[in-house]
Parts: C-alpha cells; structure tokens; sequence
C-alpha cells in the first residue's frame, strides 16, 4: 500500500502532510524515494529563468507552479531532488488550508529519473517561504514508499440498455471515475449521475413505464484522457455519423452536483464546436430551459433557484475525445473554488442539483434515441427559430466588428464579417441535417431539403448588411475582398489519433522556434488549438479549415493559424496531401 510523509526537520520538527490523511497531498504519479534536504525557493519554476543563480541540485524546491513543469525543470533539468508546490492565489489566501492537486504527468523517457512531490497549503508554503526569505535555512524529509511508476490496467465499467430497433445506433452517457480524493464533485458527482440514469431508465423499462428505446444506450465509467483514448483505440465502433460510426450522441457529465448556494456556481451546458454541428446543442438547451421551469425539490436537497448558461464549446474533459471521433457531444458541468482541492467534498454536493442534472442528460438522449416523425418535425422548428435568432445575432457582431476596425483595415474586417456570416449559415444547416442521423423519414427529409433555400434567402438579405455597414464608412465595392489572396488549396491530413498534447508542437521544436509560443505573438488558447485540429478532416483545404476557424474565432491574423500548421507539419503530426489536378 502506498504511503508518503512530508515534514520540517529544522529550523523546528513540524509534520507538514501524509499521504493516509491527505492523498491529494501526494502528486500523481510520484516514484517512491526517501530524501533529506535542504529547500530552495524558485518562485514559479517553470522556466530556465526561475533557476538563475540558484544552486537546486540535490536539494527540495519551493514553488507555485504547476508540478509536472517544475519537475521537468527542477528535477530533471537542473537535478533537484522532489518538488513542494503551494498555491498563491485568492481561493488559497482566502482558504489557507486549502491543497490544491497536481500531477508530475512524466512522459515515457523521463520514468526512470522521475522522483516525487508533495502538495501542501498555502499556509504551509508561505511558512517556509517566509523563513527562507528571512535567511534561515530550511531542512524537509520527504518519503514515498510503494511500487511507483509501474505498468498497470484499469478496468474501465460499461452498462448497456439495448435499443429494439437500432440496436447498433448508440447514445453514450460518459463519467470519470479516477481522481484522488477529495472528489466529491470531481467527478463522484458525474459517475454516480449516469449510474443513477442507468438504474432509473432500466427500473422504468423492466416494469413497463417506459417502452425499450429504439436505439441503445452506452454508460461509460473512465479514467479521464488517456484512459478515454485507450478505451476508444479497443473501440472502433466508438465514432461519429461523419466518419461512419453508429454513436449519434454523447453527454459527459464531469462535476454536475455543486451545492449552488454554498459555493456560489453555476450550471454550464458546452456546446459542440463548429467542427462537430449539431442538433444536440438545440435539444439539450431546451430540455434545460423546461427544467429551468420545474419546481424541483429533493429531500435533503438544497431550496437553491436554478441558475444554468449553455455556453459555447470549451474542453478539459472526456467529451473532447468523443468530438475529436466526431461524436456530437456536450458537457454538463459546474464551476467553483473547490476544483481540484481537499475541499471538494460530499457536504458541497447538493441532491437537488444532481436531479437537475440528470434529467437533463437523460431527457436529451432518450428525446434523440427515439425521435419520431412528429419529433422530428417539431424539432426543425425549434432549430429554425433557434437559427434566426443565432444569425440575427451574427449581424450585430459583425456590424462591430466592421465599425470597430480602423479605416484602413475596413476591407478585411468586411471579408472576415462576410466569413463569419457565411460559415454561421454552414452550421444552422449542418446541424438541422444532422436530425436525420436520429429519423430520416422521407417527410422530415422533404423538409430538411427546402431549409437551405429557405436560410438563404434570409442569409442573403443579412449578407447586404455587411456592406451596408462597410459603405456607411466610406468603403465602397462591387465585391467583398476575399479572406485571402491567395488559397492554399493542399489538404491537411491528421497523423496521430486524439486530441494533440497543448505542448505540441512547441515541445519538440527547437528552443529557439519554440519561444514564439511562450509570447504574446501567440494568441490560441487550448480551446482554439483543439478547434483548429479537429477542423482538419481529411477532406477540407487549408483555406477551408482556416476560414472556418476565422470564422469561430474572429481577429486571429491568418499569419497565425499559417505558421502554427506549418509547425504542426514540421513536428509530424500533420502532413500535406497535394490535391489531384484534373
């Protein structure tokens, strides 16, 4: 069994962690080892400038970075024994107690140097901050006994409820089940959500309430990321309609508990990217907005008044790797300062919330597992008046965007206006024919079919305003400039499977290209860096992936999303296939 201690030996003996009281004081993925040493301060410690002029070898270090990247440095770059991290910022200071969780997350040729690390409070690491700052010396003992690093598996927990008339079509409720505690809300929440769905819909079914659905049902239980990706490498069938799978959609719930009243949160429904359109996002929201409507009250349960935002895509879970297999799949979730500390425990989790949750995921999938044609119909009109609403929307941005851009850019701020506008039309109609992955019936195809001439007509009138807007400053032209000059019409192809390490590509190009990603030059967040990879299809150019990129996130100059794909070549995790010329 494993076990770790960390204490002060001078300038006074004060036991600082444990692993048996506090696991989450111990990072992931920590080797055993047994060290007496001296500890040095190195402020963040996740870069080479952090190390100037200290002499970290064979010594502890102190720091409030992130553990894995002071690690790579402290330890294996600069031979530093183990790593003490603290975190300073508002919800420590506030929390002082309070330990927040990280990882050393070792990659494959760094096992056999990696060492260990400990995570303690605030309080504890401006104590020895303080007494190094005043110029004594501080001496820890850190020990970790157990196996360490070592080859192992992890079942991962399946339920299936099997559908009557399309067993081979799926929906697939996802959960992680793989944090150190504490983990109430991240994620004991979501796994016990989906294990309750399971049992409820099952109960229901086997005594007659609810027919047998006509299409099946997936429950999965995961280790989150990497678990996931080896879940689905085993799973094949594990792919979206676009490249020819069965699963139709996905719901992951990832901390779907939050007590709203005691920890100040909200309920966040994350939408699919442009990369994935679909109807999902139209019915999960209104599902939400009729339980916005319920009265829902639950013994023990908090009397907290709903308060959910369905918002636009983000990562940082499981549902990443379903869309990256073009899954259409969303995210319920919460926010709170709990996240990842010894705070997240089962008296901040709230019955009432949980219900809510559920009946969200549950009544969104089982709507979709057995749309009717009736269904199917009144769904194109709630995504109709969802669109007008979405491209009418689209037409104050862009109107701000025009009236925002300096004079003498206004012709490309009128192309990228005219950008946004078109690939926001591509995606009301993408996902209004994605209704016939769940019924395509030949009247709801009827329909589908005079949607696009019925948007573009619409679309059309709303185009005019962009020049409308463009010549009321003085610019006038028969035509909008094109987005670019020049089209790069090669297609990018995918290498590697899953979402791309946000490390990647500066981790393996040379320091001195690598840098531009550590500036201010480089403006993608990992949300924008998934986008844009998952918009790389196989099938789309690179003036089609770019465009449509530019057109989820506006103001990222071209030269940009150019050199980062460039890099991602470089390192070898794109390459280009030539178009054939006919």
């Amino acid at each position: 069994m494993a076990d770790a201690e960390l204490s002060i030996v001078e300038p006074t003996p004060e036991k600082l962690v444990s692993f048996r009281e506090i696991p989450m004081s111990l990072m992931t993925y920590s080797n055993h080892g047994d060290v007496k040493a001296e500890v040095i301060w190195v402020g963040a410690g996740t870069h080479d400038s952090d190390y100037t002029g200290k002499k970290v070898k064979g010594k502890f270090v102190l720091t409030t970075g992130y553990g894995g990247d002071v690690h790579r440095l402290a330890v294996l770059k600069y031979g530093a024994k183990a790593v003490v991290r603290f975190i300073d910022e508002k919800r420590s200071q506030e929390n002082p107690d309070m330990i927040h969780y990280s990882g050393l997350w070792p990659k494959a040729d760094e096992l056999k140097k990696t060492t260990f690390g400990f995570n303690i409070s605030y309080q504890h690491g401006q104590k020895i901050k303080n007494l190094l700052e005043s110029g004594q010396k501080v001496i820890l003992h850190g020990w970790v006994k157990g196996k360490g690093l070592h080859p192992y598996f992890m079942d991962v927990v399946i339920a299936h409820i099997r559908g009557k008339e399309f067993p081979d079509q799926e929906l697939l409720f996802s959960a992680h089940l793989d944090h150190p505690k504490e983990c109430a809300n991240d994620n004991a929440s979501g796994s016990a959500a989906i294990l309750d769905i399971a049992h409820t819909l099952k109960s229901l079914i086997d005594s007659n309430k609810l027919p047998q659905p006509r299409r099946s049902f997936r429950f999965l239980w995961v280790p989150e990321w990497n678990g996931t990706m080896a879940y689905i490498d085993a799973h094949p069938e594990l792919s979206g309609p676009a490249e020819g799978g069965k699963i139709l959609a996905s719901v992951n719930l990832d901390m779907v508990g939050e007590n709203l009243e005691l920890l100040h949160s909200k309920m966040y429904i994350v939408q699919t990217p442009r990369s994935v359109p679909s109807c999902l996002n139209d019915v999960i929201a209104n599902m939400a907005s009729m339980v916005d409507k319920m009265n829902i009250r639950t013994p023990n349960g908090s009397r907290s008044q709903f308060n959910y935002r369905v918002v636009p895509y983000w990562g940082g879970s499981d549902h990443m790797m379903f869309l990256d297999r073009k899954i259409p799949s969303v995210m319920i979730s919460h926010s709170d300062y709990t996240h990842h500390t010894t705070y997240d425990s089962p008296d901040k989790v709230d019955p009432v919330e949980l219900e809510r949750s559920e009946m969200i995921a549950t009544s969104a999938l089982w709507y979709l597992a057995n749309l009717n044609r009736e269904g199917g119909i009144d769904l194109i009109e709630l995504m109709k008046a969802n669109a007008y609403q979405n491209l009418g929307e689209m037409v104050r941005v862009t109107k701000n965007h025009i009236n925002s851009a300096p004079i003498k850019t206004l012709p490309m701020a009128w192309a990228e206006a005219d950008n946004m506008l078109n690939y926001a039309f591509y995606e009301e109609i993408e996902a209004a024919n994605s209704i016939l992955n769940f019924n395509d019936d030949s009247e709801i195809r009827d329909i589908l079919n005079q949607i696009r001439p019925h948007f573009g007509k619409r679309f059309e009138h709303l185009f005019g305003f962009t020049r409308k807007y463009t010549e009321d400053r003085g610019h006038s032209s028969d035509f909008p400039p094109p987005l670019s000059e020049k089209a790069d019409e090669r297609i990018p192809i995918r290498t590697t499977r899953g979402p791309l390490d946000f490390r990647i590509p500066e981790s393996k190009l040379p320091a001195n290209e690598a840098t531009w990603y550590e500036s201010k030059d480089f403006p993608l967040n990992e949300k924008q860096r998934f986008e844009f990879v998952n918009l790389i299809d196989g099938k789309r150019k690179f003036w089609e992936v770019r465009n449509l990129f530019l057109s989820e996130f506006p103001g990222i100059p071209e030269s940009i999303t150019t050199r980062y794909l460039n890099d991602l070549v470089k390192v070898g995790v794109i390459k280009w296939q030539e178009t054939i010329k006919k």
